[in-house]
């Protein structure tokens, strides 16, 4: 398969073209410039002392490492473009507010934030990725680190906080960094992916895609408000938590019939939804980390992508035809995502 060959180094080190997830964001920045939709805010509480200056330079080797966090972005011939720096320093500013109460420490930092979740990137200036250090105390600190969506994904995360520990851990008994260098960087898996596109695996998956949502209805749930025109970007999480005795039987009912857990509950989400919505045919979005090859692993970089799932229960079918179905369609999907 064309999607099977390994990842290479490019030829050409900057510029280089975006990828498909790259696009969509890109896209998206367009019509909604300088907004904060796609900025990742995070904080670290870090409960010892800190040196600012091997914590400052701790983040800027993840930043040499990873050309994803040194990239801005650009048009040229009529195309956006990942723009990369051979070099970045950022910075790492620090505010003191060990001299406010404990009240009003939680109040600042909950401010900061809130400041920094709210600043907006700039895809063609940059640095698309940004630092601060709040100090409580001599042995409590508040780590900001800010992120654009554009360069960085959940799984990227992991990989950030990863290094940052072992690399922070070395330069502290004043050792040099302990990770080999990567073997690609996600501009080689974004020049890769624009071949791929262009391959006949790639147009056999299009045709999947296209059949598969072909005259797909929008759900409606009889929710409080009607639908807006436009959408708002605002959401929220809600969260459940399931029994232990539920969850061992969900996990045995999946083991019996030859499935996930994920595909259990994907079914039952589907039959909550028909219920609600009186529809039979409709669709639920899931993300996938879509890192195919090994080598992006170890990478910062956006590679999430979201899997449609067509449900259809017209015929009514009985809850395990419904696992079945469910199983074929999340396997299908996932070998086209």
């Amino acid at each position: 398969m064309a999607r099977d060959r390994p990842i290479t180094n490019r030829c050409v080190f900057s510029p280089s073209p975006q990828s498909a997830a790259q696009r969509r964001l890109w896209v998206q920045e367009q019509s909604h410039p300088g907004s904060s939709l796609y900025t990742i805010p995070m904080i670290l509480h870090l409960t010892t002392a800190v040196d600012r200056f091997m914590l400052a330079n701790t983040l800027n080797e993840i930043v040499r490492r990873h050309e994803a966090l040194r990239t801005t972005f650009s048009m040229q011939d009529g195309e956006p473009v990942q723009v990369i720096v051979p070099h970045l320093l950022i910075e790492l500013p620090m505010a003191d507010l060990e001299h406010l109460s404990p009240e009003e420490q939680i109040a600042a930092v909950n401010w900061h934030i809130g400041e920094e979740a709210r600043r907006p990137f700039h895809l063609t200036t940059g640095p698309l990725f940004r630092a601060g250090l709040l100090r409580l105390c001599t042995h409590s600190h508040r780590l900001l680190l800010t992120i654009h969506h554009i360069v960085a994904d959940g799984w990227s995360l992991g990989v950030l906080f990863s290094e940052l520990t072992a690399i922070y851990s070395a330069f502290a008994a004043k050792l040099p960094s302990p990770l080999p260098e990567l073997p690609i960087q996600y501009a080689d898996y974004a020049v890769w992916q624009q071949q791929w596109l262009k391959s006949n695996e790639a147009q056999e998956q299009a045709g999947y895609w296209k059949r598969q949502l072909t005259g797909l209805p929008v759900l409606n749930l009889a929710t409080d408000h009607p639908r807006p025109s436009f959408p708002s970007f605002s959401g929220a999480r809600q969260y459940a938590l399931l029994s232990r005795e539920l969850t061992a039987g969900l996990e045995a009912l999946s083991q019996h019939e030859g499935i996930t857990l994920f595909m259990t509950l994907l079914a039952a989400f589907q039959v909550f939804l028909q219920r609600l919505s009186g529809q039979n045919d409709f669709a639920i979005g899931t993300p996938i980390a879509n890192r195919t090859h090994v080598e992006t692993e170890n990478l910062i970089g956006f590679f999430l992508n979201t899997l449609v799932l067509r449900a259809g229960l017209g015929d009514d079918p009985r809850f395990r035809d419904l696992l079945a179905r469910v199983r074929g369609m999340t396997l299908a999907a996932g070998v086209t995502a």
